[in-house]
């Protein structure tokens, strides 16, 4: 089969969930230039589901998910994806006005936020340091089991029709006569829709689909995998710090997934990081209270794509109906994964999206004039 109603550019959560929603009354292909789906962000996300994360603009998109993760739809998973955990948002004595700022964000939400007070702290997070005197519990955090979730919406677009390519490099396409005609490093195909769903990689499909760039710019995140001299259980949060300098989550067996929270600008490429970003990691960690590292198990590095103003894309292009954006998701794509794909299977469709709390203005592309 070489002619589809849809192609779809990215078989990683994005394109994979945004695949499982069309092919319910459309053909559809996902083409995915690396050897597997998942290869790249979605293959090492720290997982965890916290509507605080990305803003209070993201956060009715993060809502929107949790009902289809908590409970998905017996056809599509015979059981949920989150697991309870809790976020510990803390700060030191002198930063009382980042967790002002933080609860004023969401004033008006539907996010459950608690102010804490340190002994309270240190009762969440035994062997914290005095100086850590600001607190906020967000008690819904979760934590996502990202491969289960990616596989079910791979295995239920599949189930529906839909066919995967992998080391099918975009190379070109053109809209020509009412239909994409495009050319991977394997294949010739052709669609009446591409969506976008290609990640850092983003900006490159648009413009080799002859579509000007809306400006999506990946930035590397590393994370490692350590253990400490003094384990921190199991059953701890997921602490986040308010200044946005690290956040880590224990991972069972002793270790915990730690990140600095980098952001540095980079190129779409395979990431690795960097020996200055993992020193930043366990130094602002070691200052955090009593724990050390005693060993590093994995580091690995990411890349989260973001628009400028950090904002997803979601929608068809301004200048051709026919090429859908569903890009610049940061490092929110799998815990809003549910609703951004609803939200584009329904743009598509030319319906109009169900999703309580969510403007869809707020993501299309054409704001970027």
């Amino acid at each position: 089969m070489t002619d589809f109603d849809i192609a779809i550019i990215g078989a990683g959560m994005a394109g994979a969930s945004i695949a499982s929603e069309l092919s319910r009354d459309h053909s559809v292909v996902i083409l995915e230039a690396e050897a597997q789906a998942g290869f790249h962000a979605t293959g090492r996300s720290v997982a965890f589901w916290t509507e605080s994360y990305g803003g209070p603009l993201v956060q009715p998109l993060t809502t929107a998910s949790g009902e289809f993760l908590r409970s998905p739809p017996k056809a599509f998973s015979d059981t949920g994806f989150l697991t309870k955990r809790g976020a510990l948002h803390i700060g030191r004595a002198n930063q009382g006005a980042l967790a002002d700022e933080f609860l004023q964000n969401f004033d008006g939400s539907t996010v459950c936020f608690e102010k804490l007070e340190h002994t309270v702290i240190a009762e969440r997070l035994s062997g914290i340091g005095a100086e850590w005197s600001e607190g906020i519990w967000e008690a819904d955090c979760c934590d996502i089991d990202v491969s289960a979730l990616h596989s079910a919406y791979l295995i239920n677009a599949q189930r529906n029709g839909a066919m995967l390519i992998c080391d099918s490099l975009l190379q070109d396409a053109r809209y020509q006569s009412g239909a994409w005609q495009i050319t991977t490093a394997r294949d010739h195909l052709s669609a009446h829709v591409v969506v976008n769903a290609a990640g850092a990689w983003a900006d490159l499909v648009a413009s080799l689909c002859g579509i000007s760039t809306v400006g999506i710019i990946p930035f590397r995140r590393t994370v490692l995998q350590v253990q400490t001299d003094m384990p921190i259980p199991a059953s701890a949060p997921l602490v986040i710090a308010l200044d946005g300098s690290f956040y880590f989550k224990p991972n069972g067996g002793g270790q915990i997934w730690l990140s600095p929270h980098d952001e540095t600008p980079s190129p779409a490429c395979d990431a690795v990081p960097e020996e200055l970003d993992i020193a930043l990691a366990i130094d602002r960690f070691e200052k955090i209270g009593a724990w050390k590292i005693k060993k590093i198990d994995q580091k690995w590095a990411g890349l989260r794509s973001f628009a400028l103003d950090r904002l997803p894309v979601i929608g068809p292009d301004r200048t051709n109906p026919q090429f859908f954006w569903a890009a610049g998701q940061g490092g929110f794509g799998i815990q809003t994964a549910p609703a951004i794909a609803q939200l584009t299977a329904a743009m598509v469709r030319g319906e109009k999206a169900e999703l309580s709390g969510v403007d869809p203005a707020n993501f299309l592309p054409d704001r970027f004039g």
